[in-house]
């Protein structure tokens, strides 16, 4: 079947075109640099010709309140109306674990309007929610970091490898849309300021890290269960020890 993944030429979306070519579906990146911009619309109609599934895992290039709100708002409308015209009839998109209770932050509440927008298109969906990727372990401490400090609260997360997560998605693609939320997680628990001392340590970071349990993690506080996905969850099986074997 023809996949069409915006936000292909990115992260995860690399990743998971070259599974679904690997299995024997026509998959089709689809991101500003390959023609296709879904905050001007610009390319979306050609490249939806003929797809039977959408896979959204694009990201806002800004954090900022107002700027991811109009990201995911203006580009997740642009693609769910040019996937009603060309027939689509499965949207995939890839959010997070804990979005619904971390609506203190700009970024949080512009996904939860985005996975609002998906449930009220009518065209069939899935959204797939991750824990945080070992990629972004970097982006975490940045975003904490106070000097050479990094301040973290210590509640709990099960994080996963990116190709992990890409394995998921594409899973949940090319099966029935389920109407719901499917979570994936890693398969070991830490403590979020534990992880982070470890991924800095790991690279020979000076950075202290500091546990404070009013720590915002991007704009929310947390409590110690925010982070971590329901029983039903997806266990993947990359641990963080070898996957930081393989950065070195």
């Amino acid at each position: 079947m023809k996949i069409v993944v915006i936000g292909g030429t990115g992260l995860i979306g690399s990743k998971l075109v070259a599974k679904l070519d690997e299995h024997g579906h026509e998959a089709v990146p689809a991101a500003p640099d390959t023609g296709v911009n879904t905050l001007t619309g610009e390319g979306l109609a050609e490249v939806l010709t003929g797809a039977s599934v959408v896979i959204d895992v694009s990201n806002s290039p800004s954090f900022e309140d107002d700027a991811v709100m109009e990201f995911f708002r203006t580009s997740t409308t642009n693609l769910l109306k040019a996937e009603a015209n060309a027939g689509v009839t499965h949207h995939v998109a890839l959010s997070v674990v804990g979005t619904e209770r971390l609506q203190e932050s700009g970024y949080f509440r512009a996904k939860q309007a985005q996975e609002g927008l998906i449930k009220d298109s009518g065209i069939p969906y899935s959204i797939v929610h991750a824990t945080q990727f070992f990629e972004f372990m970097k982006g975490i401490a940045e975003a904490a970091t106070d000097g050479d400090t990094v301040r973290l609260a210590p509640v709990k997360i099960r994080p996963l490898v990116s190709d992990d997560v890409a394995a998921v998605v594409g899973r949940t693609a090319v099966g029935a849309p389920v109407g719901g939320v499917v979570e994936v997680a890693g398969p070991e628990e830490f403590q979020l300021d534990e992880l982070i001392r470890k991924g800095l340590a790991a690279k020979k970071d000076p950075r202290q890290v500091v546990t404070d349990v009013h720590a915002p993690y991007f704009g929310a506080e947390l409590q110690e269960t925010t982070l971590l996905p329901g029983p039903d969850a997806h266990i993947a099986e990359t641990r963080f020890a070898d996957w930081l074997a393989q950065q070195a």
